[in-house]
């Protein structure tokens, strides 16, 4: 069954392969920081700014796809997997937006400055606190986890719609129509 009609705009596709891209390199950032002492200083210099980034992007990308409805899934999709891709897809959403907000909280309570690069800080969002601290330190980590599960599940459906279904909601995403009205 083909979507010629329904694609993403170029927006919502550009910040899509963007953010894919940023939460990769975000989750293979955070599994280096906790296994590499001596690569950990560089790694967290790159995590901090990286995630501030992913969440200033999550809320752009939010703002775009209230504004253009994403295409329908194609009709003869089951209704448990229409119902699993919509809740995967607003647990990204979700995701995106709470690992940077849980990470800047965690590191406002065990005190840390918050730098992005020379000169630039942010501001704390959350008491100091030790406790509080190992209690985000914690969520952050078991929502990296719930976070990995969750793309890894994404993609795999990305797959199973390109290889198996060959349906176009993969190309949906990946390129649009042969020419991109700017909405």
């Amino acid at each position: 069954m083909s979507r010629d009609a329904g694609h993403f705009n170029l927006t919502a596709r550009v910040l899509h392969w963007l953010m894919a891209a940023m939460i990769l390199t975000m989750l293979f950032v955070g599994v280096s920081m906790v296994a590499s002492l001596h690569w950990r200083p560089v790694l967290i210099d790159l995590h901090r700014p990286l995630g501030i980034a992913i969440l200033l992007l999550v809320l752009v990308r939010l703002y775009n796809r209230l504004r253009h409805r994403p295409p329908p899934l194609p009709a003869d999709v089951p209704a448990w997997q229409a119902a699993a891709a919509h809740a995967s897809h607003w647990l990204l959403y979700g995701l995106m937006l709470a690992m940077p907000l849980i990470g800047w909280s965690m590191l406002s309570a065990g005190g840390y400055p918050i730098v992005m690069w020379s000169g630039l800080n942010l501001p704390p969002i959350a008491p100091h606190d030790p406790a509080l601290y190992a209690t985000l330190r914690n969520a952050h980590s078991l929502l990296a986890y719930l976070l990995f599960a969750t793309v890894i599940g994404h993609l795999s459906a990305a797959l199973f719609h390109l290889w198996v279904r060959r349906d176009g909601v993969f190309q949906a995403m990946a390129k649009g129509p042969k020419y991109d009205d700017a909405r």
